[in-house]
């Protein structure tokens, strides 16, 4: 049965390698049913079989039935929410292997903990674009480090009301803003940024597709 799974969730995935994810924004997403019970929640995407938080793999997650995708939260040098599970990229990202950006390479106190790499708060937008993601655990899946963006917030709200309107069922996100005292601590915090996200996408009702919380100092 777990063979079956892994071969049938690889399948999709490689099937997403050879897609676009189209950046259209729905207007408002599937139907306006209650969400079932138990809650499916596509934790960082679809981690076990693509790089964590790319519009591929939370796609890939509303395909494996995920009733939310769960991006965590980082802010850029010019202030736009990303999905990465930490302000460091360097383990999820291919930015150790670009010459361009090396000298951003430094070592940065986050809520205590001394770590060296490339935080996402010394790049632009701009700049974020250029990196792919790499997968993280090396006994995972491996073939498809370097195909998929970064994508912002923006980016994830749209393709979550898409795919609603496309599987005809509600489908929301559920952001965990990561390190918020770090991050207003660099002068980028991210709770405004976030909600004025929400309020854009029309998410600011109690009944809107969203529920979000913030990471604890190391987590």
């Amino acid at each position: 049965m777990k063979t079956t799974s892994v071969a049938r969730g690889l399948l999709l995935a490689a099937a997403f390698c050879t897609a676009l994810v189209s950046p259209a924004h729905a207007a408002s997403g599937g139907d306006d049913g209650a969400f079932p019970t138990p809650l499916v929640i596509g934790h960082r995407g679809a981690h076990g079989y693509l790089p964590a938080h790319t519009l591929e793999g939370y796609a890939l997650a509303i395909e494996l039935g995920a009733d939310f995708i769960e991006p965590d939260l980082v802010a850029t040098k010019d202030g736009h929410l990303i999905a990465s599970h930490e302000p460091n990229l360097i383990a999820t990202t291919d930015v150790a292997s670009r010459p361009e950006f090396a000298s951003r390479r430094r070592t940065a106190v986050v809520d205590g903990a001394a770590e060296v790499g490339f935080f996402a708060s010394d790049f632009t937008l701009a700049e974020i674009k250029r990196l792919r993601r790499v997968q993280d655990f090396a006994e995972r899946p491996q073939q498809f480090n370097g195909k998929f963006e970064i994508p912002t917030l923006e980016e994830i709200i749209a393709l979550a009301k898409r795919k609603a309107e496309e599987k005809g069922r509600p489908i929301g996100i559920y952001p965990e803003t990561k390190h918020p005292t770090y991050h207003k601590s660099i002068g980028l915090p991210l709770e405004k940024r976030l909600v004025d996200a929400l309020a854009a996408a029309g998410w600011n009702r109690r009944d809107a597709r969203s529920f979000s919380s913030p990471s604890s100092p190391r987590a």
